[in-house]
């Protein structure tokens, strides 16, 4: 049997063995599949990491920009590289619970998050959106966000389709500093 043969066969059997493929690792990602930061059903606090990331500094927080009403922080768990989320300040869980203010920010703060990743990356597209319940997928259902997903042509490769795993060029904190300093005034 060949060294392949073996080595399939041991990872059907479960047992674990090396198959002589380099591995990517991401060790990060444990943590939400635990459900760590998660505030499903949590209440407006110390529970909420959207209400507490406001009260760290930018740098600690990876808060790319704040507003009077909302800020834009970098995802802890990104889909893509440079993968934002515009949050109001004010805890809320649904997007109709948002004032005319709070909406208008919000719609603000997408727009230049557009911009601010057009400049520093050169995105070519995006995928924006709500997931709004934990049935519809929020992690944190609890505290309406907006995702603002920067896109490339090419970016869905073998990688996350086949491999389950995501590649980020870039370390988080130095994506904030790339997004924020091209962030439109």
């Amino acid at each position: 049997m060949s060294d392949r043969a073996v080595s399939e066969t041991s990872e059907q059997d479960g047992l674990g063995v090396p198959d002589g493929f380099q591995r990517l690792w991401m060790p990060h990602r444990m943590a939400y599949i635990k459900g760590e930061n998660r505030a499903v059903g949590s209440q407006q606090g110390e529970g909420c990491p959207f209400c507490r990331i406001p009260t760290l500094s930018d740098e600690d927080g990876l808060i790319a920009a704040r507003g009077r009403l909302v800020f834009t922080v970098l995802n802890l768990y990104p889909y893509n590289a440079g993968h934002l989320m515009v949050v109001p300040y004010r805890h809320v869980a649904d997007y109709t619970d948002l004032d005319v203010a709070e909406t208008a920010e919000l719609a603000e703060h997408t727009k230049r998050a557009m911009t601010a990743l057009r400049a520093a990356s050169g995105a070519q597209g995006f995928n924006i959106g709500m997931n709004m319940g934990s049935v519809s997928g929020a992690g944190i259902a609890a505290h309406l966000h907006q995702h603002v997903v920067p896109r490339w042509g090419g970016d869905t490769n073998f990688m996350p389709v086949v491999g389950q795993t995501r590649v980020l060029p870039q370390l988080l904190r130095d994506t904030r500093v790339m997004v924020a300093d091209a962030w439109p005034s």
